[in-house]
């Protein structure tokens, strides 16, 4: 079998892996399902909606404020419009889809519905609250999910008298694009609700990866190690665009500083904020808040298309006080990817992904890690663990977050295969 061939296999496998959850029953009773809630008409709950109301759910989306329920909603429609215009439906299904909404301005309106699904800002207080209201609201048996993307579902379930109810879907935005779909399975999650869960991601045409609490589950967690390299890298005087440059090269079509642009650097930023970010901070302050402004860490010209910017270079030379330093495509790759495999390491040592192929599957389909290297752990065993501990030794030497994971040690130490690593799987408790 050649390279490809393996490459293919091994994605086919991983991908029907990653459906597989051991410790569950063989059969568990599932919750019917036939009325989705969703709270926040935004980007990422109208995204959501989508996938609810193109699969033939009825669905009820609520926003406090009409104006913003109605664009929410109108921007759906433009979305079906547009795919009808391309002639991947009918244009009659634009009608049909749109007529499963149910506009609302009340959590109170969502009490009958089957499975709920919060969609509203990264703020611990505000969903503890919601949480709340859906503990008191919402009919018995109803599944109380939130799209976190990092924060603890654990600590949000623990407002509620029915954790067991409680189950993280963590879709990735655009979420009527996106095929991943991170179920986050929290410690009280019910054994019915996640096998519902994986059933209704069949059913909306995502990929599921079952993933366990912990800061950024699987992908984020290994994008924060990632990120916080990039910018250890422009402190040392790497310019961003040449950070990206050798991410592109590696295969990625964003790297980290267009990737930031692109999602806007005043993502938690506000006027005057001082930040762990004195760059980002900076930057935000003159309004290069990315694509957007049309600046960012890059210009943008009127196709934003990115160009590497002066003004950037200076603040970052204001800040840093650093001499612009070149470094090799290979060792910005080694010092950005290396510790995301590391950090994989962790999560399997953790029992927070069930196997190293869930790991791959969440990259591949998440966040566009290059197909022909096969995911972090496929591409670890490309290079070898040996060459893994040796970047990961010296980045914890200067930094112990970065430290070697044991079993990293270990399979430099055997020769072993990360894409073999056993760790049993989730660790939570069973309901």
């Amino acid at each position: 079998m050649n390279t490809q061939d393996t490459l293919v296999a091994y994605h086919a496998a991983a991908g029907k892996a990653a459906w597989n959850v051991p410790d569950i029953d063989t059969a568990p009773p599932r919750r019917p399902i036939k009325t989705i809630g969703i709270i926040g008409a935004g980007t990422m709950g109208g995204g959501i909606s989508m996938n609810f109301a193109t699969a033939g759910y009825d669905v009820k989306i609520v926003d406090t404020q009409q104006e913003a329920l109605d664009r929410g909603l109108s921007v759906v429609r433009s979305n079906y419009q547009r795919s009808a215009d391309r002639g991947r439906f009918p244009q009659s299904e634009v009608d049909i889809r749109m007529a499963r909404y149910d506009g609302c301005l009340s959590l109170e309106d969502l009490a009958d519905c089957d499975l709920v699904i919060e969609a509203v800002f990264e703020d611990m207080g505000l969903k503890r609250k919601i949480f709340t209201e859906l503990d008191r609201i919402m009919k018995p048996g109803a599944i109380l999910a939130t799209n976190t993307s990092a924060l603890d579902i654990d600590e949000i379930a623990s407002v509620t008298s029915r954790p067991q109810d409680v189950i993280g879907l963590h879709f990735f935005s655009p979420a009527n694009v996106m095929k991943l779909l991170e179920i986050v399975r929290a410690e009280h999650t019910a054994q019915d609700v996640l096998a519902t869960c994986l059933d209704v991601a069949l059913e909306i045409n995502k990929i599921a990866v079952v993933v366990g609490v912990c800061p950024g589950f699987v992908g984020n967690r290994m994008l924060f190690k990632r990120q916080d390299q990039a910018m250890k890298l422009v402190y040392r005087g790497v310019m961003p665009w040449d950070v990206d440059a050798a991410l592109n090269a590696f295969g990625f079509k964003m790297g980290p500083f267009q990737m930031a642009d692109l999602a806007g650097l005043d993502i938690g930023w506000s006027k005057g904020a001082t930040t762990d970010n004195p760059i980002r901070d900076a930057l935000c302050e003159l309004d290069r808040r990315g694509q957007k402004t049309k600046a960012g860490y890059y210009d943008y010209d009127e196709n934003r298309s990115p160009v590497p910017s002066e003004e950037t270079a200076k603040i970052i030379s204001d800040i840093t006080g650093a001499e612009p330093s070149q470094m090799s495509q290979d060792e910005i790759v080694d010092v950005c990817i290396c510790p995301m495999i590391n950090e994989a390491v962790k999560i399997l040592e953790e029992n927070k992904a069930q196997r190293p192929s869930d790991v791959d599957v969440v990259w591949i389909n998440g966040y566009g890690w290059p197909a022909d290297k096969g995911g972090p752990m496929y591409y670890g065993d490309m290079i070898g663990a040996a060459k893994v501990l040796e970047v990961m030794e010296k980045l914890g030497a200067e930094d112990p977050d970065f430290a070697p994971a044991e079993m990293l040690r270990q399979l430099a130490a055997e020769g072993g295969k990360f894409t073999e690593i056993d760790t049993g799987g989730l660790k939570t408790a069973r309901v």
